[in-house]
């Protein structure tokens, strides 16, 4: 059993946190000021020089990548992205063979997207059909039925375009469907690496319901605002920064949204530790400035540690050989990190700016003391799980067990334009030529062949023999029973590089387009190509996601063994024992394999979907599990310090681990429950928005958050703990002598107030009231 350690020297100067916290306090307008330079200057560069955000899967590496490069060198349109503009009449009786009106507003509509800036190329239905009906359906630019045309419009490669190409397309739709007889809708590539989901939604759901729970929390209209802003103002500061990171890494685009929701979860929840206990020591009668420093040295150490460690394990995301990811991971990574900033000098400014107001427009009853977060109540459920650890445990752990068990289902992929609303006009494009040309028209696969010996020794192919082999691929890649039919063909008989272009009878989504793509790799470009010693690839977007969902499948492994192991190291330097960061790993492991169970649940199988809007089942994003992994294992190694910081502390106290356990539990649950409600408030707000993937991210990380706050934090670490007793807290000697002394043990020190006392400023300063007269706990607490 450990022994109590000695109280600290009174005479130890304050900490740079308590220094800067009272200082931000004590001068709010000038931190204030800083802060609105900053934010001027950012949102005015990104505003003047700022670079759009593109979407990007670009692997390197993978066939479809080889293919794309193959393509690049040889100058090929196809390397480029497409858009598709579809066309139908708006009377049901007219077809384009037999309507002349609905071919002349075809052709003016592709005059209209011929002549965009950025546009080298399109398809030419009204050509097609001049020549006859058949040769326009065997173009494949008419139906069969003759209701239906597409326009391929043709584009550069990405790093040629912008956001205002996108908006040049959409516009030229709009007008030409004015006094149109047809309906005209776009879709394809272009929407893909440049179209921003809508945001602003997700953003309010969640903002409404964190102020409903930081009103009830803390019953004080000035208390709730602070989080509130301070959260605001620095999700805006960092969302703005993302079009200046462009310039260093390339930011996909749908961070910003991805990003909102957990800056703003992670900066309400900072903020909602230290206004409570700022509150607390005002209750106290401490002087505000004081109090807002003591508050910046005590929970703001746990947010600084907590932060950084969300940081680092979103930053993690690095060794996942997906560039894309690890883009996006810098990115959140950077708002965090604004976040744990501004909670330690932005936010004590503003308790020095509401002073001893920040407890008035008040909502509790009379006699409530806004410092008290101790809650009896949350004791006695501690005891109760204590006196019962074998059937709590072993019940929550089955539970967790079977939500996890769905994963064994999980297909990886990424929702098409098919998953996306009615409302919106890719939707309507992909489904008219879904209806027209079939569901795999809506994936092309791009077979790209490098000709040339892979020895080199045929760097220029016989044309005739060029032509032999390319006929004979086409035949091979149209016989397979997952292709529809092969839509173009050419050689490129100088750089020695053929493309063929294969519709698959199934949907980009569908794991069938998955399984043609692999047989195409493995079976049929082989059989056709090895005896020339030619090199076939396979791309097109269907190929590409299913090259990033293999790619993410492969480095998985690796990524949660970095993150658990970093984690694991950062928790035994932190608590000086070795199971409880093990534990806490394996804990964790419990929490993320149920919110990948439960997405399985809604997006493949389709259970409860309308809850969330959801209008039908889709394969589970590709870097879903890994990006969720990420932010999850972080955000809950948080409410494993702010609880088990105030365990260790009782115990180190008093020796008791049965005691500590129930005492931390009654002075944390409280804090830990408000917090996580805010989290999920926010993430769940974002499973409402109109973006499938954001639905995952949105969905996943409140089923999370909610399992890990509630039955994992409040039922199993406590029953836990009680069956591992004393054991809890064992470390050898030998190793106590090699770990640095940088963890909570190691105190951080804040100035004796006037009667020689010091606040004990361990992470259980977050949001806990002081112990009751007589706790002993309270006694030799040596900083945390």
């Amino acid at each position: 059993m450990a022994a109590p350690l000695p109280p600290r020297n009174l005479s130890t100067p304050a900490s740079p946190l308590y220094r800067l916290g009272r200082f931000a306090a004590s001068r709010p307008w000038t931190v204030i000021g800083v802060w609105l330079v900053v934010a001027v200057v950012v949102i005015g560069a990104s505003s003047a020089f700022g670079r759009d955000l593109q979407e990007s899967f670009e692997v390197p590496g993978v066939d479809s990548q080889q293919a794309v490069e193959l393509l690049s060198r040889t100058q090929s349109d196809e390397a480029g992205l497409t858009a598709r503009v579809v066309l139908t009449p708006l009377d049901d009786n007219a077809t384009f063979f037999d309507s002349a009106e609905a071919v002349a507003a075809l052709d003016a509509a592709r005059a209209r997207l011929v002549g965009l800036d950025a546009v080298i190329g399109a398809t030419d239905p009204a050509a097609a059909l001049a020549t006859s009906s058949e040769a326009a359906v065997d173009a494949g630019v008419v139906s069969a039925d003759g209701r239906i045309a597409l326009v391929s419009v043709q584009y550069p490669v990405l790093e040629s375009l912008d956001a205002g190409d996108l908006e040049q397309l959409t516009e030229a739709v709009a007008d030409a469907g004015i006094d149109s007889p047809l309906q005209i809708e776009a879709g394809g590539d272009l929407f893909f690496a440049f179209d921003e989901p809508e945001t602003g939604l997700g953003e309010m759901i969640g903002l409404a319901a964190a102020v409903i729970v930081l009103l009830v929390a803390f019953g004080s209209l000035i208390a709730m605002g602070l989080p509130i802003g301070m959260a605001l103002f620095g999700l805006a500061v960092g969302v703005s920064s993302f079009a200046l990171v462009t310039y260093l890494i390339e930011i996909p685009s749908w961070v910003p949204e991805i990003g909102a929701m957990v800056g703003l979860g992670v900066g309400i929840d900072y903020a909602l530790f230290l206004v409570t206990r700022h509150r607390e020591y005002l209750a106290e009668g401490l002087a505000v400035s004081d109090a807002a420093g003591r508050s910046v040295a005590t929970a703001g150490k746990a947010v600084v540690f907590a932060g950084g460690t969300v940081v680092v394990a979103i930053l993690g995301l690095a060794v996942s050989g997906v560039p894309f990811v690890a883009a996006a991971g810098v990115g959140i990574s950077l708002l965090v990190l604004i976040m744990v900033v501004a909670s330690i000098t932005l936010l004590p400014a503003f308790l020095g700016l509401s002073g001893p107001w920040i407890n008035r427009l008040g909502i509790h009853r009379r006699g409530t003391d806004a410092g008290t977060t101790t809650g009896a109540g949350w004791e006695r459920w501690g005891r109760h799980v204590t006196a019962h650890p074998w059937p709590y445990a072993i019940g929550v752990t089955a539970l967790l067990l079977a939500l996890t068990s769905p994963v064994l289902s999980l297909q990886l992929g990424l929702a098409d334009e098919g998953t996306l609303s009615e409302t919106t006009t890719q939707r309507r494009a992909y489904d008219l030529v879904s209806d027209g040309f079939g569901p795999g028209a809506n994936g092309p696969l791009l077979i790209a062949v490098d000709l040339r010996a892979r020895d080199g020794s045929n760097p220029a192919p016989d044309p005739a023999t060029t032509a032999a082999i390319v006929q004979t691929l086409s035949g091979a890649v149209a016989s397979d029973p997952g292709v529809a039919a092969v839509a173009a063909t050419a050689i490129d008989v100088g750089a020695g590089v053929a493309t063929v272009v294969a519709i698959p009878t199934t949907s980009p989504q569908d794991s069938e387009t998955v399984a043609t793509v692999a047989r195409l790799r493995a079976d049929v470009l082989p059989s056709v190509l090895d005896a020339s010693g030619a090199v076939g690839h396979v791309g097109g977007q269907t190929a590409n996601v299913t090259d990033v969902a293999e790619r993410v499948s492969d480095r998985l492994p690796l990524f949660v063994l970095a993150v658990v192991v970093l984690s694991f190291l950062l928790l035994l330097v932190l608590f000086r024992s070795v199971l409880v960061p093990l534990k806490a790993a394996l804990l964790n492991l419990l929490s993320i394999g149920a919110s990948y169970g439960v997405l399985v649940m809604v997006f493949q199988w389709g259970w409860g979907k309308e809850l969330i809007g959801l209008e039908g089942t889709v394969p589970i994003a590709s870097f879903i599990p890994m990006f969720m992994f990420a932010i999850v294992f972080g955000l809950s190694m948080d409410y494993e310090v702010f609880l088990l910081s105030r365990v260790r502390e009782d115990y180190l106290a008093t020796g008791d681990n049965d005691g500590a356990v129930i005492r931390g539990i009654g002075r944390t649950a409280r804090v830990i429950t408000s917090a996580a409600l805010i989290m999920v408030a926010v993430f769940g707000g974002f499973a409402m928005g109109s973006d499938p993937v954001t639905k995952m991210f949105g969905l996943g990380l409140a089923v999370a958050i909610a399992v890990d706050a509630t039955i994992v934090r409040i039922v199993l670490v406590p029953a836990t703990m009680k069956l591992m007793g004393d054991a809890n807290w064992w470390l050898p000697g030998w190793l106590d002598r090699l770990l640095p002394n940088i963890g909570l043990d190691a105190g951080d020190h804040v100035p004796v107030d006037a009667t020689g006392s010091q606040s004990e400023p361990g992470v259980e300063a977050i949001g806990i009231s002081p112990e009751a007269p007589g706790d002993r706990s309270a006694e030799l607490i040596p900083g945390g």
